[in-house]
Formats: structure tokens, C-alpha cells, sequence
């Protein structure tokens, strides 16, 4: 597994999940540009999660690769939902993140 891979793909969930979380902090604005800003958001998340699978397919499994994204996701995910929304992590939360380590885990033995 390359540190790049792991790079790209962080970057790319934090735009994908503002791309699609983001706009629920102005519920005010028209869908339609909720839509278009989500949209150009994603523009950018794909512009990190192409060059990521090209890496990481070099040494990973498309099944490793996906697994590795995921668990990444869930990361961003909490991140931005604790600094931006406000979210308190709850416990079952965290029991949900551990088994998904063992997830993870399992998808890299040889």
C-alpha cells in the first residue's frame, strides 16, 4: 500500500463528502444550486480518486482498494461531520469503526 494512495484518497472523500453533505448547512439556497456546487465538488473528488486507484492498483487488490476507500470515508466523514455539523460521536458509532478496522484488517491478510 502507498502513502500516495492513502493521500489521494483523503483528499478526495473530503470533497466528496462536502460534496455531499455540504449543502445541507444552507438548506436556504435553491436545489438546483445545491445540484450544480455539488456537482463541481465532485468534479474535484474525482480528480484525486482517479490518479489514487491508478496507484494504489499497482500493489493493492480492486476488493483491498475499495475496502481501504471506505474505511477512509467513514474517517472523513466523522471528521467533518464533528467539525462542521456538530455530531457527537455516540457509542455504537464506535463500535461500528472498530469492526470495520477488522474489515480492513481481514482484506490485507495474505
Amino acid at each position: 500500500m502507498t502513502l500516495n494512495t492513502i493521500i489521494l484518497l483523503v483528499i478526495s472523500n473530503v470533497f466528496m463528502t462536502f460534496a455531499w453533505y455540504g449543502h445541507l448547512k444552507f438548506k436556504d439556497s435553491p436545489i438546483w444550486i445545491a445540484i450544480f456546487a455539488s456537482w463541481g465538488l465532485a468534479l474535484f473528488e474525482y480528480a484525486f480518486q482517479v490518479p489514487a486507484n491508478r496507484i494504489g492498483s499497482e500493489v493493492l487488490s480492486i476488493t483491498q482498494l475499495k475496502i481501504l476507500q471506505e474505511a477512509i470515508t467513514l474517517v472523513v466523514f466523522t471528521v467533518i461531520a464533528y467539525l462542521v455539523f456538530g455530531e457527537t460521536l455516540k457509542w455504537n458509532n464506535l463500535v461500528s469503526f472498530v469492526l470495520l478496522v477488522g474489515a480492513v484488517y481481514f482484506a490485507f491478510l495474505k
